[in-house]
């Protein structure tokens, strides 16, 4: 429980092989290749295998994600796996509307218009796209999309979202983790928190905040 006094968790043992292991994890998610050598070469753990270069080809198709290179992104993600997309079409849909939005801020409309016929418009044959297809077309209808009601799709979250999305799911295609075991942690004790709050009602703890616990 994360309503222990604070004095009490030195007598906690902890592994430190536990410690080494959820920090390589959130390393190796992250793509911090030259901190993982680092921490590999520090603390004699064994380097994962095939670590390092899986981790350089999804480092490279992140930032292409995050930088709204999408089509760059897609190809490349094509090569690592090749049947990723085909088969988490969410996810395809999410990388070529980044591709859109590039085009619609750089002014391209009629580009963008092309675009979205032949690549995001075959996604409305499926109602699950429909609302996403006119909530990308409503920029359109903007000389200022970044005035619209659909603003947030032009936004730097927006392709963070989509960027950790994809990450996730080449991890998960490689057979690992889609989450670090940090997140997993974290996850975990909100979920325990948000139980014993229902269970306890006013005697319970409060709800799991990481950034007060990193305060105590």
């Amino acid at each position: 429980m994360m309503d222990v006094d604070p004095r009490q968790y030195e007598n906690v043992a902890i592994n430190d092989n536990d410690i080494h292991n959820i920090v390589l994890s959130y390393l190796v998610h992250n793509c911090f290749k030259e901190s993982v050598e680092s921490f590999i070469s520090c603390t004699g753990m064994k380097q994962p295998a095939d670590c390092l270069e899986d981790m350089e080809k999804r480092k490279r198709i992140f930032h292409f994600a995050l930088e709204g290179n999408a089509l760059k992104a897609i190809e490349l993600t094509e090569h690592l796996a090749n049947d990723l997309l085909e088969k988490n079409k969410d996810l395809h849909f999410d990388l070529l509307s980044l591709h859109f939005v590039e085009l619609v801020c750089s002014r391209k409309c009629t580009e963008a218009l092309e675009f979205a016929q032949t690549k995001l418009t075959p996604f409305g044959k499926v109602q699950n796209y429909v609302e996403k297809l006119e909530d990308f077309m409503t920029l359109l209808a903007y000389e200022e999309p970044e005035k619209s009601p659909m603003f947030h799709l032009l936004s730097p979250e927006y392709r963070q979202q989509v960027a950790d999305s994809l990450n996730r799911a080449l991890l998960a295609h490689a057979n690992l983790p889609s989450y670090s075991a940090m997140e997993s942690l974290i996850q975990q004790t909100t979920i325990v928190r948000q139980c014993l709050n229902q269970e306890l009602g006013k005697d319970a703890p409060p709800p799991f905040s990481l950034k007060d616990f990193l305060k105590s």
